[in-house]
């Protein structure tokens, strides 16, 4: 019975996503039928050549961008709080994020200090992406050498929260010298952005996206485990410190490409994992990796679509959107349950 309740509740989550992600495609500036849409996607002729631009090379990718990123930070927040058995972990806590920032700082904010190469480096697409995804690995590899130096897995978080400080406290210097509209370029690359990228960034995020997912699929039975502890998952004959790292890894890779082209989108990754855990009412992460992954798409889409303003010109940032919508929701949710972890 319990299996047929899980089979019931991603049956609907998927053609709940499904919908949505045709409704997120179809709203906008610009109102296009779903007819139409369906006909781009299937090599139609639509009744207005701008529909097919928009719709291939604007507002697909944006969809598809939405339901990685949400998917992945879904993920990541349910593996930090799996590990580090603390509810208010997220995928940010490593300072992973922080890094990436850092990267993109030292690139906008930076040539007020270090001269013009950073300036002229801006103007490329790819700048940032490559900016973010040094500054998420110098942050990686520190927490890695760090976690094999301490035993404490709580040890890690503390660490990590710490490299976040310190990142912060370096771009507050950088952005104390820099002038207005380099401080402003940052703003709005801190507020988070998914329909910024080209199909060819989309193939290289896509691509590292889908090792970060097998990864997490490969490591259900020590997450499982680590729900009773190190003790408990010794016994079962699990490489604590071994187990431990590739989680680190697998969160470090995928918060880090997600922030490298999205940049820094909040609350997804800390308030998905335990809607999750509420609606399927269990602890089994071959249940739970799946249908945080969904739900965690599902908010995203919903949030980009109100975030874009239909039949308007202006687009709300997505990070100011996921915390209006989301933080409600959740509080809502664990006021009527009373309970966070099943």
């Amino acid at each position: 019975m319990e299996n047929k309740s899980y089979l019931k509740h991603f049956i609907t989550l998927s053609v709940l996503l499904i919908v949505l992600f045709f409704a997120n495609i179809s709203l906008g500036s610009v109102s296009i039928p779903i007819k139409e849409i369906l006909k781009t996607l299937t090599g139609g002729i639509t009744t207005k050549e701008s529909w097919e631009i928009i719709v291939l090379n604007f507002r697909l990718p944006k969809a598809i961008t939405a339901i990685l990123v949400g998917s992945g930070l879904s993920i990541c927040g349910l593996l930090m709080q799996t590990l580090f058995r603390n509810p208010l972990a997220g995928p940010f806590v490593l300072g992973i994020s922080s890094g990436a920032s850092l990267g993109v700082a030292l690139l906008i904010l930076g040539s007020s200090l270090f001269g013009g190469f950073f300036l002229s480096s801006s103007i490329s697409n790819w700048s940032l992406p490559i900016a973010a995804s040094l500054g998420s690995f110098l942050v990686l590899s520190a927490v890695i050498i760090a976690a094999n130096k301490v035993r404490n897995t709580m040890s890690i978080l503390i660490i990590g929260l710490m490299f976040g400080s310190l990142t912060s406290a370096i771009i507050s210097v950088l952005a104390y010298f820099s002038e207005a509209k380099q401080i402003q370029q940052y703003l709005f690359w801190s507020f988070g952005s998914l329909g910024n990228l080209t199909w060819n960034e989309l193939l290289v995020f896509g691509l590292i996206y889908c090792i970060g997912i097998i990864g997490a699929i490969s490591v259900i039975k020590p997450l499982n485990s680590f729900l009773l502890g190190e003790n408990y998952a010794k016994s079962l004959g699990i490489n604590i410190k071994k187990s431990r790292n590739i989680i680190l890894l697998i969160t470090s890779l995928l918060t880090g490409v997600i922030t490298a082209f999205s940049g820094p989108i909040a609350f997804v990754g800390l308030a998905v994992p335990h809607i999750a855990r509420m609606l399927f009412t269990t602890s089994n992460h071959k249940i739970l990796i799946p249908s945080t992954a969904i739900i965690g798409a599902i908010v995203l889409l919903i949030c980009d679509a109100i975030a874009q303003l239909p039949t308007s010109e202006f687009t709300l940032p997505i990070n100011a959107i996921t915390s209006l919508f989301g933080a409600p929701v959740v509080i809502w949710l664990l006021i009527r349950k009373k309970k966070i972890f099943v």
